[in-house]
């Protein structure tokens, strides 16, 4: 009869395994100071900012929320909601032109198209800010060429009006729905659509029934994506539109140089708070959708 000897390499084993693993935590620490330093800095000076109030008089600060009572109020809420109304309908229009767009790309068979697409989605999507606002105005501004040429002016076309900047807008959006919607358009299995088509259903039933309820999700990020861009854009509009159409970055802009009142850069820090929260009440509804398409898309 033999008897077992005891391990005693075990722990030796172990402690090796847990030295290897150190490594691996250490390296998310650069990152996570980065957030911290980059966002989270920022955050805290915007809250303590949005609630601190100076006496004008002896300079004395106070925490109070009359800065967020004044940033819902007047032609700062009448810009929050113009922000709000432009971000929407232009994300509404940039999502509705840039699914079909994506699908041509996707159903395509060429490789050598649906790469140049894609490539030029990428190059558009990032062009903006004063060289965009040039090229509608040398294009479509009141003395543009094609306004010269086709007689826009004298039919009531005006490039500098909320609808002249909703059309800028889409300039970037639709390129940006379509890098965003191509992935989720890959993930839609050919069996799906043979499936429904073999059981009598149509063009378009396959996409009512099937291929939208599956989609809705990265539909509704990519409109969140949308929405975040045109929120958040300012060196366009200011450049085409300036104070003609109020925008709440606009405000934003304002505030922080003094141009209107003297002494307003807590407002545009409460108005900045504003714009993070309306972002976060649009992240709270895609998150969970987000997460249903996931259980689709990655079978």
């Amino acid at each position: 009869m033999t008897t077992a000897l005891p391990r005693t390499d075990v722990a030796p084993v172990a402690s090796a395994k847990r030295r290897r693993r150190a490594p691996g935590w250490l390296a998310v620490v650069p990152l996570l100071v980065f957030t911290a330093i980059a966002f989270g800095l920022p955050a805290l000076a915007i809250l303590d900012g949005a609630f601190t109030v100076k006496d004008q008089t002896t300079g004395a600060a106070s925490y109070t929320a009359e800065n967020l009572s004044t940033s819902l109020q007047g032609p700062y809420l009448t810009a929050l909601v113009g922000s709000v109304k432009l971000s929407a309908i232009s994300a509404a229009l940039g999502a509705l032109l840039g699914l079909p767009l994506a699908q041509a790309v996707v159903s395509s068979r060429s490789r050598a198209l649906r790469e140049a697409v894609l490539t030029a989605s990428g190059v558009l999507a990032n062009f903006g800010g004063v060289p965009l606002a040039f090229a509608f105005v040398a294009t479509l501004g009141n003395a543009g060429v094609l306004t010269v040429h086709l007689g826009l002016a004298d039919k009531g076309w005006d490039l500098y009006s909320f609808w002249g900047l909703v059309l800028v807008y889409l300039y970037f959006l639709i390129p940006l729905m379509v890098l965003t919607i191509t992935p989720a358009l890959d993930g839609l299995r050919v069996q799906w659509r043979e499936a429904a088509l073999n059981n009598g259903a149509t063009g378009v039933q396959y996409w009512r029934h099937v291929a939208l309820p599956v989609l809705a999700p990265s539909l509704l990020g990519g409109l969140v994506l949308l929405f975040g861009s045109a929120f958040a854009a300012y060196a366009t509009a200011a450049a085409m539109v300036g104070s003609a159409v109020p925008l709440v970055t606009l405000q934003i802009a304002d505030a922080l140089s003094g141009n209107v009142l003297v002494g307003q850069e807590n407002v545009a820090l409460a108005l900045s708070l504003d714009m993070v929260l309306v972002a976060g009440l649009v992240m709270a509804v895609y998150l969970p959708l987000q997460r249903r398409s996931a259980r689709w898309l990655d079978a």
